[in-house]
């Protein structure tokens, strides 16, 4: 007898996604809370696909702080999805340094606002 309701076979086939809008310029709080919840979310599988995305200061702060690059590529390799506003990397003159990081630096403004209107959970620190 099958146990499961067809809601949560839905549920079940149905990845979990988590985006997480990282735009403070505080290092405390990218690597104290935003860094450590978007890392453990995936690498403990508490969401299918995770994405972070660097907006506004966060951008400038990230070229600055190699120990925070050093938890952006931690992530990377965990499998969490680095992306960065293009626009706000071209007003902090930093896009080609993300770039170097190997975040995917792209208009943000579209998929940001599709995640909100769609399934995703979206965080913001």
């Amino acid at each position: 007898m099958e146990t499961s309701s067809p809601t949560s076979r839905a549920a079940e086939e149905t990845p979990s996604e988590l985006c997480v809008v990282w735009s403070s310029g505080d290092p405390g709080v990218a690597k104290n809370v935003c860094f450590m919840y978007t890392h453990n979310a995936k690498k403990r599988g508490w969401f299918d696909v995770v994405h972070l995305v660097v907006w506004g200061p966060s951008a400038k702060l990230l070229t600055e702080n190699q120990e925070l690059q050093a938890e952006i590529k931690a992530m990377q390799q965990s499998g969490v999805v680095v992306e960065a506003c293009v626009a706000c990397a071209n007003n902090y003159g930093v896009t080609d340094a993300l770039k170097s990081l190997g975040i995917d630096v792209k208009p943000m403004g579209v998929p940001l606002t599709d995640r909100l209107k769609g399934s995703w959970k979206v965080l913001t620190f």
